[in-house]
């Protein structure tokens, strides 16, 4: 289990890394949209490259970011439900979510996004747009998006077990989501100018 942990951290390291320098084409995407708005504005003119070069890096966003939030522990839960279980039950929940939902899911669009991504590669499919840009890189990054989730689902299988077998603290357990939340905001009433930067929850509304 040692040995496993230890690829467990590794693939971690490798997607919160992946992930946050990914992020970055949020930015880069942010600005092309405005330059190329600007340009159109005052020249008239417009480009098709500039266009698709904003779903690309939206793409490579939403791709490549997604072992990172899995990582994270921010994707969607019904916390409605998993706040009335034990940790116990909130464990195995998890575990034959990854095994029977996750797993599946990812092993499927790994396999069918590999002949996707070559035969564009081949051909070098370019879009049918006046100067738009190849269509290979973009079908690449649904295949490294995948293969990256993969790792991350197997990282998480590995850590789970860990957790379930008491090898590992669980590091995104914060007890009973409901509980949590409502101690959140009896803090909140009871010291009201801390959270609210100096201002009394109710100055502001009108």
């Amino acid at each position: 289990m040692t040995a496993l942990l230890k690829l467990s951290q590794a693939i971690d390291a490798i997607n919160v890394r992946i992930g946050k320098v990914a992020a970055w084409a949020i930015v880069v995407a942010i600005v092309i949209s405005a330059v190329n708005a600007i340009i159109r504005r005052i020249f008239g003119v417009s480009s098709n490259a500039w266009l698709e070069a904003q779903w690309y890096l939206f793409g490579a966003v939403f791709m490549l970011c997604a072992s990172w939030t899995l990582k994270a522990n921010e994707h969607i839960r019904i916390d409605i439900v998993s706040g009335m279980l034990s940790k116990r039950g909130r464990d195995r929940i998890d575990l034959f979510g990854l095994i029977f939902f996750l797993f599946p899911f990812v092993a499927l669009m790994t396999y069918l996004s590999i002949p996707y991504f070559e035969r564009s590669f081949v051909s070098g499919e370019v879009s049918s747009n006046a100067g738009g840009l190849p269509i290979w890189p973009a079908k690449g990054l649904i295949l490294a998006g995948f293969i990256l989730l993969f790792f991350q689902w197997l990282s998480e299988l590995i850590k789970r077990i860990a957790i379930m077998t008491g090898k590992l603290e669980d590091e995104h357990d914060e007890g009973n989501s409901a509980e949590a939340e409502a101690e959140r905001l009896l803090s909140t009433l009871a010291d009201p100018e801390h959270s609210t930067g100096g201002e009394p929850p109710g100055d502001g509304i009108r």
